[in-house]
Protein backbone atom coordinates (compact mmCIF):
# COMPACT_ATOMS: atom_id res chain seq x y z
CA UNK A 1 0.00 0.00 0.00
CA UNK A 2 2.82 2.41 1.12
CA UNK A 3 4.89 1.31 -2.23
CA UNK A 4 1.49 2.26 -4.14
CA UNK A 5 1.00 5.52 -2.41
CA UNK A 6 4.29 6.64 -3.31
CA UNK A 7 4.39 6.01 -6.96
CA UNK A 8 1.11 7.53 -6.88
CA UNK A 9 2.37 10.66 -5.45
CA UNK A 10 5.58 10.43 -7.85
CA UNK A 11 2.65 10.56 -11.04
CA UNK A 12 0.88 13.58 -9.22
CA UNK A 13 4.32 15.37 -8.95
CA UNK A 14 5.08 14.64 -12.01
CA UNK A 15 1.65 15.73 -14.08
CA UNK A 16 1.89 19.11 -12.21
CA UNK A 17 5.48 19.89 -13.33
CA UNK A 18 4.06 19.44 -17.02
CA UNK A 19 1.16 21.22 -16.41
CA UNK A 20 3.54 24.37 -15.14
CA UNK A 21 6.13 23.77 -17.75
CA UNK A 22 6.37 25.75 -21.29
CA UNK A 23 7.95 24.24 -24.26
CA UNK A 24 11.42 25.03 -24.19
CA UNK A 25 11.66 26.42 -27.46
CA UNK A 26 8.35 28.38 -28.40
CA UNK A 27 6.71 29.01 -24.93
CA UNK A 28 3.76 26.27 -25.83
CA UNK A 29 2.03 25.83 -22.68
CA UNK A 30 1.80 21.67 -21.05
CA UNK A 31 5.16 20.31 -22.49
CA UNK A 32 8.48 20.49 -22.02
CA UNK A 33 9.35 20.32 -25.02
CA UNK A 34 6.84 20.41 -28.03
CA UNK A 35 7.25 17.89 -31.03
CA UNK A 36 7.68 20.77 -33.76
CA UNK A 37 10.66 22.06 -31.79
CA UNK A 38 11.90 18.72 -30.72
CA UNK A 39 12.50 18.20 -34.49
CA UNK A 40 14.57 21.56 -34.80
CA UNK A 41 17.24 20.07 -31.86
CA UNK A 42 18.20 17.20 -34.36
CA UNK A 43 21.86 16.52 -35.25
CA UNK A 44 23.35 19.60 -38.34
CA UNK A 45 26.51 18.87 -37.64
CA UNK A 46 29.39 21.65 -38.11
CA UNK A 47 33.35 21.24 -38.45
CA UNK A 48 35.88 24.47 -37.16
CA UNK A 49 39.01 24.43 -35.93
CA UNK A 50 40.42 26.22 -32.78
CA UNK A 51 43.00 28.74 -32.63
CA UNK A 52 45.44 26.37 -31.86
CA UNK A 53 44.46 23.90 -34.55
CA UNK A 54 42.20 21.29 -32.90
CA UNK A 55 39.64 19.70 -34.79
CA UNK A 56 35.84 19.83 -33.32
CA UNK A 57 32.75 18.32 -34.24
CA UNK A 58 29.92 19.95 -33.04
CA UNK A 59 25.80 19.08 -33.80
CA UNK A 60 24.11 22.22 -34.26
CA UNK A 61 24.99 25.95 -33.93
CA UNK A 62 23.96 27.78 -31.17
CA UNK A 63 21.05 29.44 -32.38
CA UNK A 64 17.06 29.78 -32.18
CA UNK A 65 15.58 26.84 -30.92
CA UNK A 66 18.92 24.54 -29.67
CA UNK A 67 20.33 28.13 -28.16
CA UNK A 68 16.86 28.06 -26.05
CA UNK A 69 16.86 24.63 -24.96
CA UNK A 70 20.76 24.80 -24.36
CA UNK A 71 20.08 28.17 -21.67
CA UNK A 72 16.88 26.19 -19.74
CA UNK A 73 19.23 23.00 -19.18
CA UNK A 74 22.58 25.17 -17.75
CA UNK A 75 20.18 28.07 -16.59
CA UNK A 76 17.02 27.15 -15.44
CA UNK A 77 17.86 23.48 -14.52
CA UNK A 78 15.54 21.32 -16.70
CA UNK A 79 17.50 17.87 -16.76
CA UNK A 80 14.96 16.41 -19.05
CA UNK A 81 16.14 18.59 -21.56
CA UNK A 82 19.23 16.58 -21.57
CA UNK A 83 18.21 13.44 -23.41
CA UNK A 84 16.75 14.95 -26.88
CA UNK A 85 19.95 17.47 -26.76
CA UNK A 86 21.95 14.09 -25.45
CA UNK A 87 20.61 12.05 -29.09
CA UNK A 88 21.86 14.86 -30.64
CA UNK A 89 25.34 15.11 -29.48
CA UNK A 90 25.38 11.17 -29.91
CA UNK A 91 25.18 11.72 -33.72
CA UNK A 92 28.60 13.40 -33.81
CA UNK A 93 30.16 11.34 -31.24
CA UNK A 94 29.54 8.65 -33.44
CA UNK A 95 33.13 9.79 -35.12
CA UNK A 96 35.02 8.93 -32.00
CA UNK A 97 34.50 5.13 -33.18
CA UNK A 98 35.75 6.24 -36.57
CA UNK A 99 39.04 7.70 -34.79
CA UNK A 100 39.36 5.06 -32.65
CA UNK A 101 39.58 2.88 -35.23
CA UNK A 102 42.48 5.10 -37.38
CA UNK A 103 44.37 5.39 -34.49
CA UNK A 104 44.41 1.97 -33.01
CA UNK A 105 44.17 2.77 -29.95
CA UNK A 106 41.26 3.44 -26.98
CA UNK A 107 39.41 7.14 -26.79
CA UNK A 108 37.89 8.25 -23.84
CA UNK A 109 35.78 10.99 -23.93
CA UNK A 110 36.86 13.82 -21.15
CA UNK A 111 34.35 16.54 -20.68
CA UNK A 112 35.18 19.91 -19.66
CA UNK A 113 35.01 20.39 -16.44
CA UNK A 114 32.21 22.22 -14.67
CA UNK A 115 33.74 24.89 -12.57
CA UNK A 116 32.57 24.81 -8.40
CA UNK A 117 30.58 27.44 -8.34
CA UNK A 118 28.69 26.41 -11.56
CA UNK A 119 27.77 22.93 -9.63
CA UNK A 120 26.94 24.27 -6.63
CA UNK A 121 24.39 26.23 -8.02
CA UNK A 122 23.07 23.79 -11.00
CA UNK A 123 23.67 20.25 -8.68
CA UNK A 124 25.10 18.77 -11.82
CA UNK A 125 27.99 18.81 -14.20
CA UNK A 126 26.27 19.72 -17.88
CA UNK A 127 29.01 18.19 -20.09
CA UNK A 128 29.24 14.78 -17.89
CA UNK A 129 25.45 14.58 -18.28
CA UNK A 130 25.02 15.43 -22.17
CA UNK A 131 27.66 12.37 -22.48
CA UNK A 132 25.26 9.88 -20.21
CA UNK A 133 22.67 10.77 -22.16
CA UNK A 134 24.50 10.37 -25.05
CA UNK A 135 24.62 6.90 -23.97
CA UNK A 136 28.33 7.28 -22.97
CA UNK A 137 30.69 7.28 -20.52
CA UNK A 138 32.53 10.57 -19.28
CA UNK A 139 35.97 10.32 -18.11
CA UNK A 140 36.60 12.64 -15.66
CA UNK A 141 41.00 13.37 -16.50
CA UNK A 142 40.52 17.42 -16.09
CA UNK A 143 39.23 19.48 -12.94
CA UNK A 144 38.76 23.39 -12.32
CA UNK A 145 40.92 25.03 -10.73
CA UNK A 146 41.39 28.72 -9.58
CA UNK A 147 38.79 31.30 -10.42
CA UNK A 148 37.74 32.48 -13.81
CA UNK A 149 35.09 34.94 -14.85
CA UNK A 150 32.37 34.29 -17.43
CA UNK A 151 32.95 33.75 -20.80
CA UNK A 152 30.38 35.51 -22.41
CA UNK A 153 30.93 39.06 -23.72
CA UNK A 154 34.70 38.35 -24.14
CA UNK A 155 36.65 38.40 -27.26
CA UNK A 156 39.35 35.48 -28.19
CA UNK A 157 41.95 36.94 -27.05
CA UNK A 158 40.31 37.68 -23.66
CA UNK A 159 38.85 34.26 -23.39
CA UNK A 160 41.81 32.70 -23.74
CA UNK A 161 43.74 34.62 -20.80
CA UNK A 162 40.15 33.57 -19.18
CA UNK A 163 41.13 30.45 -19.13
CA UNK A 164 44.65 29.68 -18.83
CA UNK A 165 45.85 27.69 -15.89
CA UNK A 166 42.14 26.93 -14.83
CA UNK A 167 42.11 23.41 -15.64
CA UNK A 168 44.38 20.74 -13.86
CA UNK A 169 44.98 16.83 -14.79
CA UNK A 170 43.42 13.64 -12.47
CA UNK A 171 45.65 11.11 -12.73
CA UNK A 172 43.77 8.13 -13.41
CA UNK A 173 44.59 4.41 -14.99
CA UNK A 174 44.22 3.33 -18.17
CA UNK A 175 45.49 4.67 -21.34
CA UNK A 176 44.24 5.77 -24.70
CA UNK A 177 43.58 8.80 -26.55
CA UNK A 178 41.37 11.64 -25.78
CA UNK A 179 38.36 13.47 -27.38
CA UNK A 180 37.27 16.54 -25.49
CA UNK A 181 33.63 17.11 -24.84
CA UNK A 182 31.52 20.58 -24.34
CA UNK A 183 28.06 21.75 -24.03
CA UNK A 184 28.89 24.93 -26.09
CA UNK A 185 32.40 26.07 -28.29
CA UNK A 186 32.79 29.89 -29.35
CA UNK A 187 35.95 31.14 -29.88
CA UNK A 188 37.54 27.11 -29.03
CA UNK A 189 39.49 28.58 -25.66
CA UNK A 190 38.57 26.62 -23.67
CA UNK A 191 39.56 23.42 -25.58
CA UNK A 192 42.85 24.69 -26.03
CA UNK A 193 43.32 25.26 -22.56
CA UNK A 194 42.01 21.46 -21.82
CA UNK A 195 44.30 20.20 -24.70
CA UNK A 196 47.62 21.89 -23.19
CA UNK A 197 46.88 20.60 -19.78
CA UNK A 198 46.12 17.08 -20.76
CA UNK A 199 49.35 17.23 -23.56
CA UNK A 200 51.53 18.70 -20.74
CA UNK A 201 50.77 15.49 -18.61
CA UNK A 202 51.56 12.79 -21.80
CA UNK A 203 47.94 12.51 -22.91
CA UNK A 204 47.20 12.33 -26.57
CA UNK A 205 44.22 14.56 -27.42
CA UNK A 206 43.17 13.93 -30.88
CA UNK A 207 39.76 15.95 -30.87
CA UNK A 208 36.85 17.49 -29.41
CA UNK A 209 32.97 17.87 -29.71
CA UNK A 210 30.64 19.94 -28.86
CA UNK A 211 26.37 19.72 -28.75
CA UNK A 212 27.07 23.41 -30.48
CA UNK A 213 28.89 26.04 -31.74
CA UNK A 214 28.05 29.41 -31.51
CA UNK A 215 27.64 30.88 -35.07
CA UNK A 216 30.18 33.70 -34.62
CA UNK A 217 33.02 32.68 -37.13
CA UNK A 218 32.57 30.82 -39.98
CA UNK A 219 31.41 27.38 -40.04
CA UNK A 220 31.77 24.37 -42.27
CA UNK A 221 28.50 21.96 -42.71
CA UNK A 222 29.81 18.87 -42.63
CA UNK A 223 27.13 17.47 -44.69
CA UNK A 224 27.53 19.34 -47.63
CA UNK A 225 30.76 20.03 -46.95
CA UNK A 226 30.60 23.49 -47.73
CA UNK A 227 31.89 27.09 -45.84
CA UNK A 228 29.54 29.56 -44.81
CA UNK A 229 30.13 33.26 -42.87
CA UNK A 230 27.89 33.57 -40.06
Amino acid sequence: MLSHLHTRAIGVEVLALLLAATCAGCDRPETLLCDVCRQSIRAAPLVRRTPAGLLVRAAMPFESIAARCIRRLKDDGETMLARPLGAALSEVLGGVDEEQAAIDDPVRLVPIPTTRAAFRRRGYRVPELLIRRAGSVPDRLLASQGRRTDQRGLDSASRAQNVRGSMRWRPKPGGGAVVLVDDVVTSGATFDEAARTLREAGVRVVSAVALAATPRLGERNANASETRSK
